[in-house]
């Protein structure tokens, strides 16, 4: 991947302290998600803007 995702894909809000990360998406490994913190412990759902597939 040439990039980094530096917002959640779920709340918007940028990827920064303990717990934020972010991964290729499970499905079409063609995107970046970022995932903060909050949305991770709360399970908040995310879309690969790609190929639409929706994870917790």
């Amino acid at each position: 991947m040439a990039f980094t995702e530096t917002s959640c894909s779920s709340c918007g809000l940028a990827l920064a302290g303990h717990g934020a990360t972010h991964f290729i998406c499970p499905d079409c490994a063609g995107t970046q998600i970022g995932r903060c913190r909050r949305c991770r412990d709360q399970s908040v759902a995310y879309l690969c803007p790609k190929c639409g597939f929706e994870g917790p």
